[in-house]
C-alpha cells in the first residue's frame, strides 16, 4: 500500500465536472518557499491545493477585507467618542445642576453596549 493511500491524498479529489480552467501565478523565491512550508504544514498537500481549497475557504481574509473592517472600527470609535462628549456634557450638568437627568442612565448603558460590541467585534477578527 502507497503511503498517499495510508495518510490521505496530498492531491485533490477527482471531481465528476473537468477541470479545464487554470490560473497561472507568478511567485518570488520567498513567496514559493513560504507557499511550500504552508503546504507541508498543512497536510503534505501539493501547492496548488493549499491554493484552491484557501481560495475557496468562506473566512477567507483579504487586505481590502481588513482595511474595510479596520476603518469601520475607527468610524466606530468616532461616534464612541462623540457620545463620549455627550456623557461629559451630561455629567457636567448633572455636577452644576446638582441634578441627575432622568435619561442619562440609558445614555450610559448604550455607550456601554457600543464599547462592548465593538470590543466583541475586534476579537472576532483575526488580524494576522
Amino acid at each position: 500500500m502507497r503511503r498517499s493511500q495510508l495518510f490521505g491524498r496530498s492531491r485533490r479529489e477527482n471531481s465528476e465536472s473537468p477541470r479545464d480552467k487554470r490560473y497561472v501565478v507568478y511567485v518570488n523565491a520567498e513567496e514559493q518557499a513560504a507557499l511550500e512550508a504552508r503546504a507541508v504544514v498543512a497536510g503534505g498537500i501539493t501547492v496548488p491545493r493549499l491554493l484552491v481549497e484557501s481560495a475557496m475557504n468562506a473566512n477567507v481574509q483579504t487586505r481590502s477585507d481588513v482595511r474595510k473592517f479596520i476603518a469601520g472600527v475607527f468610524e466606530l470609535q468616532d461616534g464612541l467618542a462623540a457620545i463620549g462628549n455627550n456623557v461629559n456634557q451630561i455629567a457636567k450638568y448633572a455636577n452644576t445642576e446638582r441634578v441627575y437627568p432622568s435619561d442619562a442612565e440609558a445614555t450610559f448603558e448604550e455607550v456601554r453596549r457600543v464599547a462592548r460590541l465593538i470590543e466583541a467585534t475586534v476579537q472576532s477578527w483575526d488580524l494576522t
